[in-house]
């Protein structure tokens, strides 16, 4: 079996702090890979509200751009293959079977959807477990202990404290930047080149 960070989302565009916080937090935790799971463009959208998506196709190829140059890094089209988004129970079963050992990687705000947004929380904990990167100056450990609900999982939920400051970068102001046509200089504090690169191939793609 593979050791391995199953880690979903958006990734609209991936940005630095999606890849140098996961390989960072896979460090501390000693294991091999983080695998990538990018969300369909209709979940983004229609579910998650957002104004703009990058296509499944986009996404995924900028992920493997990205992996390419590093070895820890495997990007699945699991989420992308499915005919509506899958639960991330189910996605990680699937991960199971096909070799990995997985922990669900998630931000320390996601902690707070746990119990309203979730589906088979209790086997997700209970099989898998969850690691949470403590974001934006959150309190986890506070937030867990004073959270009944999230109380109960706490010898499940191992926290990483990430050294890298990247609270500055997301995928939001990556947008917003590429619809200001900013120079590479700029926009390469907040992505990675390889998918500065994709983007100069796909043109104004906004």
């Amino acid at each position: 079996m593979i050791t391995a960070l199953a880690f979903g989302g958006a990734f609209n565009p991936p940005t630095r702090a999606h890849i140098e916080l996961a390989n960072e937090v896979r460090k501390t935790i000693g294991v091999e890979r983080v695998v990538f799971i990018p969300s369909k463009s209709s979940y983004i959208q229609n579910d998650q509200g957002k104004d703009f998506a990058f296509s499944d196709e986009q996404r995924y190829k900028m992920l493997q751009a990205i992996a390419r140059n590093n070895n820890w890094m495997e990007v699945s089209d699991l989420d992308l293959q499915a005919e509506n988004q899958p639960r991330t129970y189910l996605t990680l079963c699937k991960l199971r079977e096909l070799g990995y050992q997985c922990q669900l990687l998630c931000g320390s705000d996601k902690m707070k959807e746990l119990q309203c947004g979730w589906l088979y929380i209790d086997e997700i904990m209970h099989e898998f477990g969850v690691v949470t990167m403590s974001r934006n100056d959150d309190q986890i450990e506070e937030l867990i202990e004073t959270d009944p609900y999230l109380r109960q999982y706490k010898d499940y939920i191992k926290i990483v404290k990430p050294q890298l400051d990247l609270r500055h970068v997301s995928s939001t102001k990556v947008r917003q930047l590429l619809r200001e046509h900013v120079s590479k200089d700029v926009l390469t504090q907040y992505i990675p080149e390889e998918v500065y690169d994709f983007l100069q191939e796909q043109g104004d793609c906004l």
